[in-house]
Order: structure tokens, then C-alpha cells, then sequence
């Protein structure tokens, strides 16, 4: 078992995850940090302001994931349009796999059918569930894109990145509801902070 001042203990017997595991646990303290809106505290790494889940993710996905040439990676940020995105690609790989009677979104929400990448790559302490979604295996995430190893971005990979972006204004109305819903109660209710947050982040992840 992996124990950590930031997250919380996995069960792992890979030594490979354990080592990213400990370089992860020995970087976020040395990282700026400040408290964050949804998460409790969030870091400045490589240039974003992201929680400590999103870093571990990025660093297990560069240190242990393999990508194969129909790897599709639908890549938004957050209140853009993710759960959509992910039934229309998903529906457009599969428009000749499933009738619509039995389509899996008739019982299944798009999150449970796309994994989020970033955090599914930590089950089971190893890339096993990863390595085990068939091809072409379709992962959603919130990670920049500058964040991914280059065997996945630069001009020899055969793996392809689906984006969507929004109107600023309307992911900005989108995040005020969200986030209010998630606010712990001891945080003031007051726009100007979240807008100071939301230009912040923006001006930051430009």
C-alpha cells in the first residue's frame, strides 16, 4: 500500500506506480499552491493551476501508458461540453456496433463509457484496466494538452485528440452553477471572488 500526505492510500503492487507514486508525493510540496475553488488546494505545474489528482494522472500517463495508433482522446475543459462530446464520439465509432434498442446509453451515462483518463489510470494501482479497454479505446480529460508526453502529441503518434472549446461567457455562467452546487458552506458567496478565479484561470491556461 502507497501512503501520501495528499491522497488517498492505493493499493498497488507495481513498483513502477509505487516510484511515480513517491515522485509525485515529493513534488507537490515544493509546487505554488493556493485554495481552490473546488478542490481543496490547487498547484502551479508547468504553467496550469490544477488539483493534485490531475498531476498524479499526468505523471502516471507519462511514466507507465502506452499508446496504440486508435487511441482517441476526447480533451475539453471543464463545463465545455464534456459528457456531450463524449456520446457523440463515442455513438460515431459505435453507429454500426449497437441497434437502438440495445444502445448503452440507454442505461449507461457517457462518463461511465468513456473513462476519464486521468483519473482511471490510477485503478488498480496499475495500467491494467487502461491496457484492457479494446480498440479503439476512447479516454476523456481535462489535461492541457501540453501536458501529455509527446509520443502521444508530436507528429509520429497515430493517437488523435477530439477538442471542443465554448464561449468563455457561457463557461463561465456553466462553472458559477456548477461550482456553487460543490461550494463548501464555510466559503463566502460572493461573484467577485469567483470571478477573480475564473479570469485568473483563464489568463493563466491561455
Amino acid at each position: 500500500m502507497e501512503t501520501s500526505n495528499y491522497f488517498s492510500s492505493v493499493e498497488t503492487s507495481d513498483e513502477g506506480y509505487q516510484k511515480t507514486f513517491k515522485n509525485c508525493d515529493e513534488l507537490l510540496p515544493t509546487l505554488p499552491q493556493s485554495k481552490g475553488w473546488w478542490f481543496d488546494q490547487h498547484f502551479q505545474y508547468q504553467g496550469f493551476w490544477i488539483p493534485s489528482f490531475s498531476i498524479r494522472g499526468s505523471m502516471l500517463i507519462h511514466d507507465h501508458f502506452k499508446p496504440r495508433p486508435t487511441d482517441i482522446i476526447v480533451a475539453t475543459s471543464p463545463k465545455c461540453g464534456t459528457t456531450w462530446l463524449r456520446a457523440l464520439v463515442f455513438s460515431i465509432i459505435n453507429r454500426h456496433s449497437f441497434d437502438f434498442s440495445d444502445h448503452p446509453f440507454h442505461k449507461a451515462n457517457p462518463r461511465e463509457v468513456v473513462p476519464f483518463f486521468e483519473a482511471f489510470i490510477h485503478k488498480g494501482g496499475s495500467t491494467s484496466f487502461v491496457d484492457g479497454i479494446p480498440s479503439p479505446r476512447l479516454l476523456s480529460t481535462h489535461l492541457p494538452y501540453s501536458l501529455f508526453p509527446t509520443r502521444m502529441t508530436d507528429d509520429t503518434s497515430a493517437c488523435r485528440f477530439v477538442y471542443i472549446c465554448r464561449d468563455p461567457k457561457d463557461v463561465f455562467v456553466s462553472k458559477w452553477h456548477f461550482a456553487n452546487k460543490l461550494r463548501p458552506k464555510e466559503l463566502p458567496r460572493k461573484i467577485h471572488v469567483f470571478i477573480f478565479c475564473i479570469i485568473l484561470e483563464l489568463v493563466l491556461n491561455l
